[in-house]
């Protein structure tokens, strides 16, 4: 089958491409923007890309084209639709399906899917239980929105019956506009966390606890939903009505309880110890997500001891904290990191991780507020609030349709705001000194910022 997907170069449809690509399927794809580490995964693998979405490509004539949602019936100021080749396959009438699906005809029937959900931690606790999964010998087959350093790709079939998958709550296409994760059909669910996130897909928390509820409706009564304990969110999706086993994590009276440092803790399971994690992750937020591996990993017959002994050797996700350089200087090295985080609670929670980390040097936290929830401005006043943990905060306000400068007045003179990478960049080197962490955050490319930074701290 030739397969031609729009939108390509998305985390998810990346690794469907993938996938289809190690099915034997013969695979094409265009996008707008494309940029690593996707765009190297897919020319790695021999896949065939197209910048932009023009009609022309009607020329390739596949058996299905896969539509990200990316793409839109929107038309531009001059009234000429944005995506062109996909007014053409209505025309004609041609075979198209979103990704979600063709994910779930082609790839996971059959499988015993762990699907892990949550507004934060998707991407690394998905990479862990696949992780943990391959680590027992049961080859698992995963679908990751990020590269996990353990398996150097995002996406693969896997030898065995086990699929893992990251479940967004996302909408699935212009013409379905349920979330991915309803497509999924998981026998084993992991519910992480949940916040209002998603402005411009939701009205406000409700309607997406309803689409929660959707997924949980999927699960059979043989499967497991793996909860955290912690959120009033999820505690009011399982009150929508639960047919299948629960197990919670995270609070004092859950089923799987940390006790100690997010570095060396004991797993408590019904108040007996069963597990000991010592690991090189840092953060309240990844003990939780090791918690909620732990017991997606015991539905499918992994001890919890195994799977902690598996976490002990694990890298962590590309862009999730991760080092991208350090500079030395007399008086202590400067490093440059680069991490996903792009919400307000994820921002506080990276910062958090480093800080912990780090313990009284200086962070110096440089962000774009990107996502399409952050450029509609719905989350502007939690700002002063997520970067409470940082030194100095640089903001590139390139691009917004509000005031960032008037958002992170709270912050007084701890605040900067750059229109455009350049003088971001500029305004942190006037303020960085030797010993200083560079915290990056972004959901995007960030201008490569990161590589600007090193080149500029070396000259």
């Amino acid at each position: 089958m030739h397969i031609h997907i729009l939108g390509i170069c998305g985390t998810f449809m990346g690794g469907l491409a993938a996938l289809a690509r190690e099915a034997g399927h013969r695979v094409t794809g265009c996008d707008a923007g494309v940029y690593p580490p996707m765009s190297d995964q897919l020319r790695a693998l021999g896949i065939d890309l197209i910048e932009g979405f023009d009609a022309s490509q009607m020329a390739l004539k596949p058996d299905m084209y896969v539509i990200g949602n990316v793409v839109s019936r929107a038309r531009g100021p001059d009234g000429n639709p944005k995506f062109p080749l996909m007014e053409a396959i209505l025309e004609a009438g041609a075979p198209y399906t979103s990704g979600p699906q063709w994910l779930s005809e082609h790839v996971l029937q059959g499988k015993h899917v762990l699907a892990i959900a949550g507004t934060h931690g998707k991407t690394t606790t998905t990479s862990m239980l696949a992780w943990v999964l391959e680590q027992a010998g049961l080859q698992p087959g995963f679908l990751v929105g990020g590269v996990p350093l353990n398996f150097g790709v995002s996406a693969r079939l896997g030898g065995g019956k086990f699929f893992v998958i990251e479940a967004d709550e996302y909408d699935t296409a212009f013409f379905d506009k349920r979330s991915k994760f309803v497509h999924y059909r998981p026998r084993t669910a992991v519910l992480n966390n949940l916040e209002f996130d998603h402005a411009d897909i939701f009205d406000d928390l409700a309607a997406i606890e309803r689409q929660f509820h959707h997924l949980v409706r999927t699960v059979p009564g043989s499967g497991r939903v793996v909860v955290n304990g912690l959120e009033e969110s999820l505690t009011r999706v399982l009150a929508q009505g639960c047919w299948s086993e629960v197990r919670t994590f995270g609070s004092a009276v859950s089923d799987f309880v940390a006790e100690g440092e997010p570095s060396h803790f004991k797993v408590v399971q019904s108040g007996k110890p069963v597990a000991d994690v010592q690991w090189a992750i840092g953060g309240v937020h990844n003990q939780l997500n090791a918690l909620a591996t732990i017991a997606a990993a015991e539905h499918v017959g992994v001890a919890p001891a195994v799977a902690a002994q598996a976490l002990a050797s694990f890298e962590n996700v590309k862009r999730r904290m991760e080092v991208r350089g350090t500079v030395q200087r007399e008086g202590g090295g400067i490093t440059v990191y680069d991490d996903f985080a792009h919400h307000p609670t994820a921002i506080r929670t990276t910062i958090n991780g480093l800080r912990r980390q780090v313990g009284d040097a200086r962070i110096l936290a440089i962000f774009e507020p990107r996502s399409n929830t952050m450029k509609l401005g719905t989350m502007k006043a939690q700002l002063p609030w997520s970067l409470e943990e940082a030194d100095l905060a640089f903001c590139h306000s390139g691009g917004l349709g509000w005031d960032a400068a008037a958002a992170l007045t709270p912050m007084g003179p701890k605040a900067q705001v750059g229109a455009n990478i350049e003088e971001v960049i500029s305004q942190v080197l006037a303020q960085v000194q030797p010993g200083d962490h560079l915290l990056c955050m972004s959901n995007g490319g960030f201008g490569g910022i990161h590589a600007k930074l090193l080149e500029a701290l070396s000259n």
